[in-house]
């Protein structure tokens, strides 16, 4: 039997960014964590988009229910300016939210900045997929990742979906021992 290929959403939600007004560096912050955590395959789906929360919540329903991501990961729109809706597209478009994941992530932040409680970061569940917003700056996304992305291999096989084999020097992941 050949190994299942996990599907990876990544959604940056930035209006300049969208627009070619400037690089996007957080989603391939994202990308490149991933490519040091993950030694099974896996298959990046990468989109860039406004800050609106319609056209988030749009990509994410496309990432999951037709092009079978088993993980999406945003970044941006994660703040208190009027434009950052990305916790409210996941929520609008989530069955279960996974409020845990939030707040590791402030809490991890608050180590290095004292605005991080400013972060609105948070999880949910669609069907048997998982939606992650991570914050925009790619030095946070490496802080955030490393603190809940332990957990997120188990989630996924809680879902029955893709066996994340990872690299236990780069990050060690939480699966209870087989009895």
């Amino acid at each position: 039997m050949s190994e299942k290929i996990a599907k990876i959403g990544i959604i940056t939600a930035s209006d300049r960014a969208s627009k070619g007004i400037y690089e996007d560096l957080s989603g391939k912050a994202i990308i490149d964590t991933l490519n040091s955590y993950i030694k099974s395959s896996w298959e990046p789906i990468y989109k860039c988009v406004q800050d609106d929360q319609k056209t988030i919540e749009n990509t994410m329903i496309d990432l999951i229910d037709k092009q079978n991501c088993c993980l999406v990961i945003t970044t941006g729109g994660t703040g208190p300016a009027l434009r950052d809706v990305t916790p409210e597209a996941t929520e609008a478009v989530c069955d279960r939210m996974m409020p845990g994941f939030g707040e590791l992530m402030r809490a991890v932040s608050l180590k290095y900045v004292p605005t991080a409680i400013l972060s609105r970061q948070t999880a949910g569940l669609r069907g048997n997929s998982l939606i992650l917003n991570l914050p925009g700056k790619p030095k946070s996304i490496k802080e955030c990742l490393d603190a809940v992305f332990p957990a997120i291999p188990y989630c996924l096989d809680l879902m029955q979906q893709a066996y994340l084999k990872c690299d236990e020097k780069e990050i060690k992941v939480f699966r209870p021992k087989a009895k």
